[in-house]
């Protein structure tokens, strides 16, 4: 069985984000983030992410940007000018088109925690992201959201 989680850091302060990871015993935080260092992301940037969860979980970080949006599908999203269904359509077609599957398995993942800025993983692309892994492993995947 492979585990995948999930993570967002919106709403969460640094003890509240890091505690989750710790609790559940993450060996890796992948960042699916097209931009892991924008200013608004606090304790979230990917330099301070990378030594955090290193020294405060005894993980290790990996930003994966074959997991993140384009910026132009993300642009579009946050603009409303397409709408949730079409966003899924396009992301999903992205992961397919470029072989995350192949490139990078599912089962090297287990026990990894997808990071992205979303507060819930209804409407973000991790949850699109793990589902994808998990329909389209050959291994038994287990999909974990820490809220």
């Amino acid at each position: 069985m492979v585990t995948l989680y999930t993570i967002g850091f919106t709403k969460k302060n640094a003890e509240q984000f890091f505690e989750l990871l710790k609790k559940n015993h993450i060996s890796r935080l992948v960042d699916v983030r097209i931009n892991n260092s924008s200013q608004l992301a606090g304790f979230a940037k990917g330099v301070d992410l990378k030594y955090f969860v290193k020294h405060i979980c005894n993980a290790e970080y990996v930003h994966i940007i074959d997991f993140a949006p384009t910026k132009d599908l993300l642009s579009k999203w946050r603009k409303e000018e397409v709408n949730w269904e079409q966003y899924t359509k396009v992301y999903l077609g992205l992961l397919k088109e470029r072989g995350i599957i192949k490139k990078y398995g599912v089962k090297c993942f287990d026990n990894s925690c997808f990071l992205c800025s979303e507060e819930t993983p209804e409407m973000c692309h991790r949850r699109l992201l793990v589902e994808y892994m998990k329909e389209n492993s050959t291994e038994d995947v287990n999909i974990v959201h820490l809220v």
